[in-house]
């Protein structure tokens, strides 16, 4: 399996965390729409009868706090270990380690949640049936997974971002594909949502919440 990507993304994301958590800080309090849907899995979750969640690519972890003050226990992982040295900072209560979507250290079915917030984005698309399949393993039957990615096809070279000179690529995704690949691993697709860009986006941005 070629892994090259992580190790760029790594060094990427190492650069820029500091910048990336100060920018991103207050995003949510901008995006209604955003809030909305991650209130609407915090509850399908705690319906379900289960708290504890995978932010899987957590970044400085302001995620992972919102889900905790929606009553949720994170566990957030992050492949760059600038941005999980942040997140301890900004929020010891909460759990965070240094980890990969490929290759998640947990227990099967060990999570009633699963939220991976634009973080499959960085991932070549050839690899994503493996982030599925990870995502599929640590779940618990039952339980429910929330992608969040931009739309599109094609794969965008950036070599600046958040102020920083950097090196690594985006994979902006085709929401049938990705409906496809999740049925094509038993999930099964309750929500699939496109909103136009805002601010400063350049792409809509995609939504998919799905069961194992």
């Amino acid at each position: 399996m070629d892994l090259d990507h992580l190790d760029t993304t790594r060094t990427a994301y190492d650069a820029v965390a500091h910048s990336y958590a100060e920018l991103l800080r207050d995003e949510l309090s901008h995006k209604p729409l955003d809030r909305r849907l991650l209130d609407t899995f915090a509850d399908m979750v705690s319906e379900g009868g289960g708290a504890r969640v995978l932010d899987a690519g957590c970044g400085p972890g302001r995620i992972s706090e919102y889900l905790h003050s929606r009553g949720l226990t994170t566990v957030g992982i992050d492949v760059s270990p600038t941005m999980i040295d942040i997140a301890r900072r900004d929020y010891p209560a909460l759990q965070f380690d240094v980890g990969s979507i490929l290759d998640v250290d947990l227990a099967d079915g060990s999570v009633e949640g699963v939220l991976a917030w634009y973080s499959i984005i960085h991932t070549p698309p050839k690899l994503l049936t493996v982030v599925l399949a990870e995502f599929w393993r640590v779940l618990a039957p039952g339980g429910l997974l929330l992608l969040s990615f931009q739309v599109g096809d094609e794969r965008v070279r950036l070599e600046q971002a958040y102020g920083h000179v950097v090196a690594y690529d985006v994979y902006r995704l085709s929401p049938e594909k990705i409906v496809n690949l999740l049925r094509k691993r038993r999930f099964r697709v309750d929500i699939r949502l496109v909103r136009a860009p805002k601010g400063s986006e350049l792409q809509p941005q995609a939504y998919i919440m799905a069961r194992k």
